[in-house]
């Protein structure tokens, strides 16, 4: 793998020392590139903006991330809905990094049974000022050990679109498995049109291919659509990699430190694979849950697909659990 994507929860003048900025939408991202004996090693540091007020963005960079880094200015109800929203994405290797600025004393020790307790024990806590070029170097070395997902079947998950002038409908996201080539013919989820995929762009850079863990430009042919909405899905044409689940029958497991009590006809909000999508509970029985979603939600037919149940009035903490079944 040659891109780690890596969820940053931090300031931006902390973001800023790690990467060179690029696009800004609900996220941000930070871009930092090695030569290492003749190959372009790529860390991509992605910074969720409006949390907490807004909870997607954060659910979004977490779809995406295989690692992650907290800058804590103070342990509050905010941080221990982050450090839940990544032990739910199943993110082992992260760093918290206490901010040495702050008046009040952050306790390593407290930090350290909270991660433990969000399924986060693998994660290292700094207390001391770590300098950019050791963390950049943590993050490299996990490079390695980050599975590779390039031989599955290819999932493009969009999180913007638009056309350009003598380019036609270009639709932008994150090779989350399999590769993408140019002249593919591929199927948009989940208006299931058809195209082909006439160039491709990585790192603003044209390519012949995109791998798994790529943020893809990809440009449309053939597409009526002028836009492509977000959480929309590429997969190629006729790889049936997915299946539109109306009713849902799930093993639910509760996030650490929730203390609501799901109720029959509550509304919740599955996250997978950027999508966000509105659903009703119409059973419960004990960690089961069945739930009718308003529009489909696209899951993986190999049983790969992670959903995170979410509540948005359930404060403090809005993440209700996690289930990878269907």
């Amino acid at each position: 793998m040659s891109v780690l994507n890596v969820a940053l929860i931090s300031s931006e003048e902390f973001a800023r020392n790690l990467g060179k900025k690029g696009d800004v939408r609900d996220i941000e991202s930070y871009i930092f590139k090695e030569n290492r004996d003749g190959e372009i090693l790529t860390l991509s540091f992605l910074r969720p903006l409006k949390h907490p007020e807004s909870i997607r963005p954060l659910l979004s960079v977490l779809d995406v991330a295989k690692a992650g880094i907290i800058e804590v200015k103070r342990i509050d109800a905010q941080f221990g809905e982050i450090v839940v929203a990544f032990g739910c994405s199943n993110i082992e290797s992260g760093y918290v990094i206490i901010d040495s600025q702050v008046d009040e004393w952050i306790d390593p020790e407290k930090i350290r049974i909270i991660l433990d307790q969000a399924g986060l024990s693998s994660w290292k806590i700094y207390d001391e000022k770590i300098q950019n070029h050791e963390l950049r170097e943590f993050l490299f070395q996990k490079m390695s050990n980050i599975e590779n997902h390039s031989e599955e079947p290819l999932i493009v998950t969009i999180d913007q679109s638009f056309n350009v002038k003598g380019v036609g409908l270009v639709a932008i996201g994150y090779v989350q498995s399999g590769s993408i080539s140019k002249f593919d013919d591929v199927e948009i989820i989940p208006s299931k049109q058809i195209g082909v995929a006439k160039s491709l762009q990585v790192m603003d850079d044209n390519v012949d291919t995109a791998f798994s863990g790529d943020r893809v430009g990809i440009a449309l042919r053939n597409v009526k659509s002028q836009i492509i909405p977000k959480g929309s899905i590429i997969t190629n044409l006729g790889s049936k990699a997915l299946e539109p689940v109306e009713k849902s029958n799930l093993t639910l497991e509760m996030a650490p430190f929730q203390k609501k009590t799901l109720m029959e006809g509550d509304v919740i909000h599955a996250s997978s694979n950027l999508q966000f999508v509105v659903g009703r509970i119409l059973s419960l029985n004990n960690n089961k849950i069945s739930i009718k979603w308003d529009n489909p939600l696209w899951i993986r037919v190999d049983g790969k697909s992670r959903i995170t149940i979410v509540q948005l009035d359930a404060e403090p903490m809005r993440i209700i659990g996690v289930s990878g079944t269907t």
